[in-house]
């Protein structure tokens, strides 16, 4: 790690994993150098006191000194002279030997220290660094023995056997430092994996819940309907039976004429509630060849008693032999009619649709063009999320619930172009029959 900033910078998730671990050791590192140096100045001035007690209390303060910059820089969020771990390891392997020199040598207690140098060295460092102090170490402890004049063979065993131990414990360290990071990695990753996994559910049950919610209101809707159409039915059929039987009186030509205008109007009101009960009645949830055609026409039938449909031009271009296409047919209406309803909602009097139906490469396209005002850039690659509308008074679920449904059946609806200048297209590709 060469890294000095705190954990909290941003950093991608392996990054970050390393710098907590780091971190993490650094903290465990100061605890063992001032538990050290603790026991350090009680060996010296209280257990085991000798001549060069005065030596070795300044080694100890010196030591003290650099645990207490040590301390502040991690206090701060960062690790003190992270940047160079071979001169702290060069330091420390300086700093004990000077404390078994001017203590007992070779038995001095403070040998000990080595392998808590080397310890914290493969929690904190790489394995090269850990090795390399290593060596710094068993060079350290090396000229320790010969200073002390070591000539006896049961006295070159044991350094022969400290250093032996010291390796022992840089390589079971290290593995164990290799494994515990590896862990963390892994349960990073395990973790990552969770959140993706839940953010994915949770984007599919709101999805669920929004096409729930406009299937409630469409619901709600074809009830309003049907009953609308009921009650007003039936007081128009009596209407209708009376002016009949009135016309077949005798009376001059022109109440006659005025009769005939009337039921000509009360025949276009039934025509009307037809439709309408046509539209609120229970969609089926087959799939069937269906007309694309006959569909549009259908759609177009109940969108022309739309408010906003005043002073607009509606324009067809159907080519001959269109293929079928096999889907719910009330669900491909529901698309059509609102992709229409959007485009009468985004042209102002005096607007064109255009719907084009062509056959492409085995599919069926469909394009609704208007000129209206067009769709913003920042809001284009946003229009199908659910709930998000560009209207006053929109629920935000038409054009996701209307992609959802095409997809339902092996299709896709995009958006092509839309800008102020030449207005909206969005186009509808579904299977054609063979």
């Amino acid at each position: 790690m060469n890294n000095e900033s705190a954990p909290s910078v941003k950093s991608s998730p392996m990054n970050q994993v390393d710098l907590d671990w780091q971190f993490m050791a650094e903290s465990i590192t100061l605890r063992i150098r001032w538990f050290g140096l603790i026991v350090g100045y009680l060996l010296v001035n209280v257990l085991s006191p000798n001549e060069s007690r005065p030596y070795l209390n300044g080694i100890l303060s010196l030591g003290a000194a650099y645990a207490l910059f040590d301390l502040t820089w991690h206090r701060k969020g960062k690790v003190f002279l992270s940047r160079v771990p071979i001169f702290i390891s060069l330091m420390e392997a300086v700093f004990i030997g000077l404390l078994c020199y001017f203590d007992d040598g070779t038995d001095s207690a403070f040998r000990f220290y080595y392998f808590l140098s080397l310890l914290i060295c493969a929690l904190t460092y790489s394995p090269s660094v850990t090795y390399s102090t290593f060596a710094l170490h068993a060079v350290s402890y090396s000229t320790l023995a010969y200073m002390s004049e070591i000539a006896s063979r049961p006295e070159y065993k044991s350094l022969v056997l400290m250093l032996i131990f010291m390796g022992w414990v840089t390589w079971a360290g290290t593995s164990i430092a290799i494994l515990l990071r590896r862990t963390g990695r892994r349960l990073t990753n395990l973790n990552l994996e969770l959140e993706d996994r839940i953010a994915r559910r949770t984007g599919e049950l709101q999805q669920s819940q929004a096409m729930l919610i406009q299937q409630e209101k469409l619901a709600a809707f074809g009830l309003l309907a049907a009953g609308i159409a009921h009650e007003v039915g039936n007081p128009l059929t009596a209407i209708s039976s009376l002016v009949q039987m009135m016309n077949r009186k005798k009376h001059d030509e022109k109440t006659h004429e005025r009769l005939g205008l009337i039921d000509e109007q009360l025949g276009r009101i039934q025509r009307t509630l037809r439709e309408l009960i046509e539209f609120s009645r229970p969609g089926t949830k087959v799939s069937q060849k269906t007309d694309v055609h006959e569909v549009v026409r259908n759609a177009l039938d109940i969108a022309k008693y739309y408010k906003r449909k005043k002073g607009k031009t509606i324009k067809t271009e159907f080519p001959e032999n269109l293929p079928t296409i096999t889907a719910i047919r009330d669900q491909v209406l529901q698309v059509f009619l609102n992709l229409i309803l959007n485009g009468l909602d985004a042209t102002e009097e005096g607007g064109t649709i255009e719907i084009i139906t062509r056959a492409e490469n085995g599919k069926v396209e469909i394009d609704f063009c208007d000129n209206g005002h067009g769709i913003d850039t920042e809001s284009q690659h946003r229009i199908f999320e659910p709930y998000y509308t560009t209207k006053n008074s929109g629920t935000g679920l038409g054009l996701f619930v209307c992609r959802n449904i095409v997809r339902s059946s092996k299709g896709e609806l995009s958006l092509v172009r839309s800008s102020r200048k030449f207005g909206t297209v969005f186009r509808v590709t579904l299977p054609a029959d063979e």
